[in-house]
């Protein structure tokens, strides 16, 4: 990469870079090489910024990195799904032959991904709120850009879910071609048989796979590999995955699922019989109480965990069986005392990890951990 590219007009003077994550890293890696001198600060809970001080997210400064170098760029947002639309497409890309990375809130920090030499022919971002705060881009930096859905989520961070919604609307304009699969009216109904036998070929996650399709056609790809690539694809971890069926009891580990409204799709996916939910733990500020009418339909009995299991059992008492837990071993340790054959147990949280687990995949695999163990003393 040249030396004197920087993806955001600045090629000479200090960088401040917070936070040392895999984005922040790569931010400043890129920096770097762009003839900057880099500063790291972390450890902090907020940052104010004064106005003489230009703020970019880490997003916006590797986009204009990869649009220095050519690279042509999808973005995904939305509530509920963006990292499989993002692997989807990014698998569909490969498969017709094109070099394509998935990057921003999955797979690569999109810095890094703009220092890959040569790069690559694609980038398919998935974007967050939080990136959207501190973004501005400037209309057509996208080929396409979908918006999946809009639920709520993430209110302790942005205050209401009007400004959480704002925030994920504001990726479409930058983009040439806007896909908004919350209005049904704006998806290929008639796409749907690519779909066929699929992961997302369910009433679920349908308008995800159909933004998904119509991501890959903004992509110049024909219908035959968009249909093998919803064919051969492999759900991510901790995503709706069935970890065994011992005694007759199905056990499923859908530990990404941290808000109350993608619990409610993981308790809508989890099949016919009657199931036994795992849920709780740092609460993100939705209200728990969305889920009610579902769970008294679905849901045999809730063992809670985690930080919110008190306030999730008094939002949920009245429609359904709660028994609060505390921790993930005891949860599991009752949910197999009470399972029936035919039953499904759901550990689909609708809350954060972070009040026990470093992160949601240590929690799934806890969950799958502790189920082995007890399913093989049976």
């Amino acid at each position: 990469m040249s030396k004197s590219t920087t993806g955001h007009g600045v090629r000479t003077g200090r960088a401040l870079v917070i936070g040392r994550g895999a984005s922040g890293r790569a931010a400043a890696s890129a920096l770097a090489s762009g003839g900057l001198s880099v500063d790291f600060a972390e450890g902090f809970d907020i940052v104010v910024a004064s106005p003489g001080m230009r703020v970019v997210s880490e997003l916006q400064y590797g986009v204009g990195l990869l649009r220095e170098r050519g690279v042509r760029m999808l973005a995904v947002t939305g509530s509920k799904g963006k990292s499989s639309v993002v692997k989807v497409v990014a698998d569909a890309l490969r498969l017709a032959g094109l070099r394509a990375e998935a990057c921003g809130n999955y797979g690569l920090p999109v810095s890094e991904v703009a220092q890959e030499d040569p790069p690559p022919d694609w980038a398919v971002v998935e974007v967050s709120s939080f990136m959207m705060e501190t973004t501005n881009l400037a209309p057509g930096t996208f080929e396409a850009a979908a918006l999946l859905n809009l639920q709520e989520d993430h209110l302790d961070r942005h205050g209401s879910v009007e400004v959480y919604h704002a925030l994920k609307r504001r990726l479409l304009p930058m983009a040439k071609l806007a896909i908004d699969a919350t209005d049904p009216a704006s998806l290929d109904l008639s796409a749907a048989g690519l779909l066929a036998g699929s992961y997302f070929d369910n009433d679920v996650l349908r308008a995800n796979g159909l933004a998904a399709v119509a991501l890959m056609r903004a992509a110049g790809l024909d219908g035959g590999t968009v249909r093998a690539a919803f064919a051969a694809f492999e759900p991510l971890p901790h995503r709706m995955n069935e970890i065994g069926v011992f005694g007759g009891v199905r056990f499923i580990d859908d530990s990404k699922a941290t808000s109350i409204a993608a619990l409610a799709a993981g308790v809508e996916m989890a099949g016919e019989g009657p199931v036994r939910l795992i849920a709780g733990g740092l609460p993100k500020g939705d209200d728990p109480k969305t889920a009610s009418s579902l769970l008294t339909k679905r849901v045999k009995k809730v063992y809670l965990i985690g930080q919110c299991a008190e306030s999730f059992g008094q939002a949920w008492s009245d429609a359904v069986d709660c028994e609060v837990c505390g921790t993930m071993e005891r949860a599991v340790e009752a949910a197999m005392r009470d399972a029936e054959k035919g039953d499904t147990v759901l550990l689909s949280p609708g809350a954060a990890s972070f009040d026990q687990f470093q992160s949601f995949g240590e929690r799934g695999e806890v969950f799958a951990r502790l189920v082995k163990k007890e399913g093989k003393n049976e």
